[in-house]
């Protein structure tokens, strides 16, 4: 009698290909995993050892399409800000009732817009879930979703909430093409609101890493965790760091209202109004939970920053 053919290992399935589902796709496969990277047209770059798949994750057919066998389902998918609030609620029930119906463990990348204004106080996953804006709502309403899901059994779900990303291939946040292209080439670097408080920033290599020990650890589900984030600094600090390392001083320009400016058009700025506050009071977000649990430390801002702007100056020369 023959033996069984053995069956290949499930996949790890990534849900959107920006920043953080490419990185967490690349961290994945370091790790062993088969990776299956879902966007609705799989027309990006190739990635070794990911197979990408073109799926609408948006509706129920193509969310059922994108996770089928998958052992672990990581949900990175985002939208445009003037689409967040219509889109996201349905991309939601479409990957939940999928994950449902396939057994999938489900790993939610999250931002800290569901504690909305904190008048500068630390947030923690204790802290109060307070906000007033339509994307902070929206966002709260979803992951309260996502751990009654889990509270009823109807899914294993765990969220890791992530401050504002920085690092290689992050091109849309405050400290991505707005900052790295000008200080670079001498032109204008766009910050916003007081440059002197101090502000979270999560590495794109952190997200990817934390996310994936998400996957691997069903110990941690049922709850958000702060994803390991290097200790705050004030924007303007951030700017005397890559001041040393492109060898010239910074041409800033301090948005000190929502107005469209070099990459942030009018559209972008006028949803984002309602999120400036961001900018207007410190935004620190506390990750020692994460790092204590899963003995994880963030990487430092000084080594995100070096490869930031060694990404950069590539992207430049290929443009």
């Amino acid at each position: 009698m023959s033996a069984a053919t053995p069956q290949p290992p499930a996949p790890h399935v990534v849900l959107g290909s920006g920043p953080a589902g490419t990185a967490l796709a690349r961290e994945l496969v370091r790790r062993g995993h088969p990776v299956r990277l879902v966007d609705r047209r799989a027309a990006g770059p190739a990635v070794e050892g990911v197979e990408r798949f073109p799926a609408d994750v948006g509706t129920a057919d193509g969310a059922r399409a994108a996770i089928r066998d998958a052992a672990v389902v990581y949900h990175c998918v985002n939208v445009a800000y003037h689409l967040q609030v219509e889109v996201m609620p349905r991309v939601q029930e479409a990957v939940l009732a999928a994950v449902e119906e396939s057994g999938a463990r489900l790993v939610v990348l999250d931002t800290v817009y569901p504690y909305g204004e904190t008048g500068g106080a630390v947030m923690t996953e204790d802290s109060p879930w307070k906000a007033t804006s339509r994307k902070g709502r929206m966002r709260a309403e979803l992951d309260e979703r996502y751990l009654a899901a889990h509270r009823s059994g109807r899914a294993r779900v765990v969220l890791g909430r992530s401050a504002d990303f920085v690092g290689p291939g992050v091109l849309n946040s405050s400290l991505g093409a707005a900052v790295f292209p000008g200080a670079l080439t001498g032109g204008d670097v766009v910050a916003m609101g007081n440059i002197d408080l101090p502000h979270s920033y999560t590495g794109i290599e952190d997200v990817a890493a934390a996310l994936a020990t998400l996957g691997e650890r069903p110990d941690g589900d049922g709850r958000v965790w702060h994803l390991p984030t290097a200790p705050a600094v004030s924007t303007r600090e951030i700017h005397a760091l890559i001041e040393k390392r492109v060898g010239r001083p910074l041409n800033v320009v301090v948005l000190e209202r929502p107005r469209p400016f070099g990459p942030f058009d009018e559209q972008l700025m006028a949803e984002y109004e309602e999120m400036f506050y961001q900018h207007t009071e410190a935004q620190i977000m506390d990750s020692g939970a994460f790092e204590r649990f899963f003995e994880a430390a963030p990487t430092p801002l000084a080594d995100t920053l070096d490869a930031t702007v060694t990404w950069y100056e590539a992207w430049l020369r290929s443009r």
